[in-house]
This record gives C-alpha cells, structure tokens and sequence, in this order.
C-alpha cells in the first residue's frame, strides 16, 4: 500500500478517535482545568495559563507521532 494512502488511513482513525475522546470524554476527563493549571482573577481582570493541560496534550500528540511514523516505516 502506498505510504501516503496508509498515513490518511491512519490519521483518519486518530482524527476519529480524539473526536470521541472529547465528545464523550469531555464530560469525565477534565482537561483545561487540572491541578497546576494557573488561574489569577483579580478585578475585572483574568488571566488563565493551562500549563499542565498542556503538557498532558503535548505527551499525547507526541505519542501519537510516534505510533504515525511506527506505521508508516
């Protein structure tokens, strides 16, 4: 199969499974607000910085890549 076809086949699938995970997921998995993600409110003024979630979600793309370039070899 042409490498090419079987890395849209792929990130199709991933596409789909990351559209469920946050369709279904979003009501239990409480990402942007976990523990370490910076919150300041002072005034009329809000700052929000979520490190954490994104250091959760730069582990799982990064995962991801890693199974991508695993299929695609």
């Amino acid at each position: 199969m042409n490498p090419i076809a079987k890395l849209l086949i792929v990130g199709g699938i991933v596409m789909i499974v990351i559209g469920l995970i946050w369709a279904v997921g979003g009501k239990y998995l409480n990402l942007g607000r976990l523990p370490g993600d910076i919150a300041v409110e002072k005034g009329n003024v809000k700052f929000y910085f979520p490190i954490v979630t994104c250091i959760v979600l730069s582990v799982a793309l990064s995962l991801i890549m890693y199974v991508i370039r695993w299929f695609t070899k």
